[in-house]
């Protein structure tokens, strides 16, 4: 098939023009907006050339709309411990930002719990008989503990007790990951909930000291969504000559050796395909279908390799719901394992802005799934009514009429960590690492389960690199402590972590 050329504006320049380069940057997220921006806002002498496959940017970030209500994909707030990241925003977005109280609970058999977790909290609530079978249950774990924490089950009830990691830790757990229990790598739960100690809280409560960690108390976010924020930068990028070319789906990466030459595009709406030449190339898109449209392909081993990364999906029923106020939490973890659904975020809560009718609720309900299972192929109008009914289940909306709706589905939302993966991710990173003008950014492009800070900053020392400077990619997100914890001592000031990844144990371990 002949396959026309296409090529960034800025090679067309006069003869008497100082060579621009052009950089082919995959994905219109977080990452591939900011590569775009921070290229334009420090070199003079590249073009970037942004290719998006769908009609809105943002990726997982942005902002979808129906009827003039907006959803905010997953719930994300701005906090970050990265300087540089957090003056990006207020850059890119001065005067828009809202500062929000965070404030999460979990439902669990008709009634809450604060979340973090606040085990004499969950004691009174439980009830006496059950208080008691739960003391009992983690003193006979910390008397006789497991020998190996290999499992997140394992290191749970160690600390806990079997009784309270029933109650509170295995259905949600399996419920959002599909993974169970004792197939999840311990090292996920010693990051994310270290500092929580059944012994300390009930002593606390006792003497009235407050010596335990707890989570951010407040974060920013923009009035209309976090989508505002990733169409401020596509608006930018374009008003100083950048491209962010939409409905353009790169299907092929043509290389010679280890340089990539040009990137096959498909355009969404008509299907015609051309060939975009670039110098440099960042890329966003998943890195398993990166090795998977390689011309000429990859080694056997790196394809096999890349067929090994697998994701976690979910999708998001909306409903419009004719009363102002339901609930005061930005969400809710619901544990209760007689239904489906695993979050319930409330979006007046984030921003009255996003919702047009002030006398209504708009509130998402998140089922995660796998691409192509039950749940996800259900028709609109069941998942509609398997939410509603959900709903009322749980006693949140009350007589409260639900007069609208609507599904959003979001494939490849979650890298999974399984006992594959670490060696397989490995073996393509080396691979890679030999391509000297192609670099990978951000949560898919890495298989990294990044946050927009995390992904930000891969971008942002991806544009270092093409400038000339040396910086491992592959070293952000790296920490080992939850970074959204903040000790009750300390000034709290916004802070930003690492949403933590269970990670599946591998066969032999189980």
């Amino acid at each position: 098939m002949n396959i026309p050329v296409a090529v960034g504006s800025s090679e067309h320049a006069g003869h008497n023009a100082e060579k621009v380069s052009t950089v082919a940057i995959i994905g219109g997220g977080p990452a591939g907006l900011t590569a775009a921006y921070e290229l334009q806002k420090h070199s003079r002498f590249h073009h970037p050339v942004v290719l998006e496959e769908s009609d809105m940017v943002g990726g997982i970030a942005r902002t979808e709309t129906y009827k003039g209500y907006r959803y905010d994909i997953g719930g994300h707030r701005f906090f970050t411990k990265v300087s540089s990241v957090e003056a990006l925003w207020k850059e890119v977005l001065p005067e828009d930002f809202l500062t929000r109280p965070r404030m999460s609970r979990i439902y669990y058999r008709g009634k809450y719990y604060a979340y973090p977790l606040k085990p004499l909290n969950a004691l009174i609530n439980i009830g006496p008989y059950e208080s008691v079978r739960i003391m009992l249950s983690y003193a006979k774990w910390r008397l006789r503990p497991s020998l190996t924490e290999s499992t997140l089950e394992q290191w749970v009830t160690n600390r806990f007790g079997g009784r309270l990691f029933w109650h509170f830790f295995k259905s949600y757990t399996e419920k959002v990951w599909g993974i169970p229990c004792h197939e999840i790598r311990a090292d996920w739960a010693a990051q994310r909930i270290k500092n929580l100690s059944l012994r300390k809280a009930v002593w606390n409560a006792i003497s009235g000291a407050n010596d335990t960690a707890s989570l951010i108390e407040e974060f920013e976010y923009p009035r209309l969504g976090p989508g505002m924020m990733w169409e401020a930068f596509r608006d930018r990028i374009i008003s100083s000559g950048g491209e962010v070319r939409m409905k353009q789906r790169v299907c092929k990466i043509h290389r010679d050796g280890h340089t990539v030459c040009a990137l096959e595009v498909e355009d969404v709406q008509d299907e015609s395909r051309y060939l975009l030449k670039a110098d440099q190339f960042v890329s966003s898109m998943p890195i398993a279908d990166l090795v998977k449209n390689m011309v000429p392909p990859a080694p056997s081993h790196v394809r096999q390799a890349a067929a090994k990364l697998k994701y976690r999906d979910f999708l998001m029923v909306t409903l419009i719901i004719k009363k102002k106020d339901l609930f005061p939490d930005n969400w809710i973890y619901i544990h209760s394992p007689d239904v489906k659904v695993g979050r319930i975020q409330n979006f007046r809560s984030w921003s009255e802005e996003m919702l047009p009718d002030p006398e209504h609720s708009s509130i998402g309900m998140e089922y995660f799934c796998n691409e192509g299972d039950e749940l996800w192929a259900s028709s609109n109008e069941r998942l509609l009514a398997q939410a509603e009914a959900e709903l009322r289940k749980l006693d949140l909306v009350g007589d409260a009429e639900v007069v609208d709706g609507t599904v959003i589905r979001q494939p490849k939302a979650y890298p999974v960590y399984d006992g594959e993966y670490q060696e397989a991710l490995e073996t393509i990173r080396l691979w890679l690492s030999g391509f000297p003008n192609l670099q990978a950014v951000g949560r898919n492009g890495m298989h990294r389960y990044n946050n927009q800070d995390h992904s930000m900053l891969t971008a942002m020392l991806s544009v270092k690199n093409i400038l000339g400077e040396n910086h491992d990619l592959w070293s952000v997100n790296v920490e080992q402590e939850y970074h959204e914890e903040a000790r009750c001592s300390e000034v709290r000031r916004p802070s930003y972590g690492e949403r933590l990844q269970p990670t599946r144990v591998a066969a032999e371990m189980t």
